[in-house]
């Protein structure tokens, strides 16, 4: 067993003692799924926790790829990034410390694949600050969509309807991720 999939049933066996909002084994075997099929080289992860999911990308990726993972609560982040360190994975991996709304904007480059996992009833913000940010072919995934879908519906709407994503629903046991295509 891999460092990082140690890190990962680490965390996975916190979740069973304290409530952890992590994606989890299920839903990240979708994440994970993405993560090789489009092979991105940038990636900003809004609402990093520790490190969980950023771990399950960051296992499946080659040195040239980059990670910015993105947390507002210092002692989280911090964790996430002792996890990450000790996962020992290829890709550059920064957390940045803050709210994203606030940092988003001072993320350089253009992403590949974005994973919005934080304040649910603000990805509509996220997106909008992002959005300039992305490629056609860029990948956006929101998790909690079954579960937080009425504070998601804004965002939900425009990944749906706007005509500039192709998206899909992917039900996963109790809730669902929502994976978005920029066209």
């Amino acid at each position: 067993m891999s460092e990082a999939e140690k890190i990962l049933r680490d965390i996975e066996a916190k979740t069973k003692k304290e409530f952890l909002p992590i994606i989890g084994p299920h839903r990240g075997k979708i994440l994970t799924e993405i993560i090789r099929k489009h092979k991105p080289e940038n990636i900003l992860e809004v609402g990093t926790l520790i490190g969980y999911s950023t771990i399950l990308m960051a296992k499946e990726l080659e040195n040239n790829a980059h990670i910015t993972g993105i947390e507002i609560d210092k002692e989280e982040a911090e964790e996430a990034r002792k996890n990450i360190e000790k996962a020992h994975v290829r890709p550059t991996v920064d957390i940045i410390t803050g709210d994203a709304k606030q940092v988003i904007p001072n993320v350089p480059g253009k992403f590949d694949l974005v994973f919005l996992d934080a304040d649910k009833n603000r990805n509509m913000q996220y997106l909008s600050l992002i959005e300039a940010k992305l490629n056609k072919g860029s990948v956006l995934i929101a998790d909690n969509v079954r579960m937080a879908e009425e504070e998601m519906r804004d965002y939900l709407n425009y990944v749906r309807t706007s005509g500039k994503y192709a998206s899909r629903c992917i039900p996963i046991d109790e809730d669902a991720v929502e994976v978005s295509i920029r066209l």
